[in-house]
C-alpha cells in the first residue's frame, strides 16, 4: 500500500467515525410510542425527542396518568442509552436503550415512586415535541397581593398570591400556610378574558379565578381535589 493510498484510507476512516454519532442522534430523534407493563395494566406511552441548538428537548404523553405533552427534564443521551425524567409531581423516570438495527426500538424501564416496569417503544415518525405555554401579562387591576382562606381535609389553609407584570409576562408569589409555610414554585401565570390561572406543576397545585366585585373568586386544585377559594386584596 502506497503512502498516498494509506492516507486516503485513514481520512475515510476518520470521516466514517465522525459521522457515526450524528447517525445515532438522527435515529434517536423522533416520536416513539409503546407501552409500560405496570402490574395488572399496560400504560400507553408516547415520547417525543429532538435536538435544538445542540441540546435535547422532549415531551411525553401518558393518557392513563393524564399526562399530555408534559416536558421532559434531565435528558441524557449517550448512545445507545437515553435517560430522562418527566416534569411534575408524579416522579416518573425512564431509562432506555436503543436496540441494534433492525429493531428500531427503545427498551428499558419505566420508574415511578420506587416501582419499576419494563417498557418498549417503537419509532413512529418525526418528533412532535410539545412546548409548555408561556406566561401572559395580567390585567392591571390584578397586580399586587391577594389573600384568602380555604379548608381541606379538616384544616384551614391561608393563601396569598402576589401578581407582578414583566415585559415577558406575569409572575406570581404563591404561598400556602397550614401546618407548614409553603412557597410554591410557580411555572405558569395566564389570563384569558377574565379568567386568571396560576400553576405550580411541580407541587401539583393550581388556582383559577375571576375578578368579581373587587374579589378574586375561584377554586384551588390539588391533585384530584378542588376547593372553592375567594381572595381579597391585601391591605
Amino acid at each position: 500500500m502506497t503512502a498516498a493510498s494509506a492516507l486516503v484510507r485513514l481520512i475515510m476512516i476518520l470521516i466514517v467515525t465522525a459521522a457515526l454519532p450524528c447517525r445515532a442522534e438522527d435515529v434517536i430523534s423522533g416520536r416513539w410510542a409503546g407501552t409500560a407493563r405496570v402490574p395488572d395494566d399496560e400504560l400507553t406511552v408516547v415520547v417525543d425527542l429532538a435536538q435544538e441548538n445542540g441540546a435535547w428537548v422532549g415531551s411525553i404523553i401518558i393518557p392513563g396518568l393524564d399526562v399530555k405533552g408534559t416536558p421532559l427534564t434531565d435528558i441524557k443521551v449517550q448512545s445507545p442509552d437515553i435517560n430522562f425524567a418527566v416534569k411534575g409531581p408524579l416522579g416518573i423516570r425512564m431509562n432506555l436503550r436503543l436496540l441494534a438495527p433492525p429493531e428500531n426500538k427503545l427498551a428499558g424501564n419505566f420508574e415511578q415512586a420506587g416501582n419499576r416496569a419494563p417498557a418498549t417503544l417503537s419509532k413512529t415518525g418525526p418528533p412532535q415535541v410539545e412546548y409548555p405555554p408561556r406566561s401572559t401579562p395580567v390585567a392591571k387591576e390584578l397586580e399586587g397581593k391577594w389573600k384568602g382562606d380555604y379548608e381541606m381535609l379538616g384544616y384551614t389553609r391561608h393563601v396569598s398570591i402576589k401578581f407582578t407584570n414583566h415585559p415577558d409576562g406575569a409572575t406570581a408569589d404563591f404561598v400556602i400556610v397550614g401546618r407548614k409555610h409553603n412557597v410554591l414554585p410557580v411555572d405558569l401565570v395566564t389570563q384569558e378574558g377574565d379568567l386568571v390561572t396560576v400553576d405550580s406543576h411541580e407541587m401539583g397545585f393550581s388556582f383559577e379565578g375571576r375578578l368579581r366585585d373587587g374579589k378574586l373568586a375561584g377554586a384551588i386544585r390539588q391533585a384530584a381535589m378542588e376547593t372553592p377559594l375567594v381572595l381579597t386584596r391585601a391591605k
